[in-house]
């Protein structure tokens, strides 16, 4: 099991103790300092059944004063969240070839 975690974030942190406390192993990547690049992004997302747009964090100042009316491809969207990796939704977690986002922490209990 991997985590896409942010450890400033209290729901990643909520989304990490709730693994740890099931005592499953996981491997925790801080993607603010280990920027997931393009093909780890797409596998994210066909893993979670999502568009790139569904994974943006739209209440980031950045997202309102750049982004808030863009109409970009899903490639054009991967490559924001590259340069903007605090722009991308978090905790992302991914066992096999399933994914959730921790947005409720309690979504992570589906792959436990």
């Amino acid at each position: 099991m991997k985590i896409y975690h942010n450890p400033r974030c209290s729901k990643s942190r909520e989304t990490l103790k709730l693994i740890n406390d099931a005592g499953a192993e996981v491997e925790i990547i801080e993607y603010l300092k280990d920027i997931p690049d393009v093909a780890e992004l797409k596998m994210i997302l066909m893993k979670l059944n999502l568009s790139p747009k569904d994974i943006i964090r739209k209440g980031e100042a950045v997202y309102k004063e750049k982004f808030k009316n863009s109409n970009f491809n899903d490639d054009e969207w991967i490559k924001v969240m590259i340069e903007y990796p605090k722009l991308i939704e978090r905790p992302i977690v991914i066992k096999g070839n399933t994914g959730v986002l921790g947005r409720p922490p309690e979504n992570v209990l589906d792959l436990i």
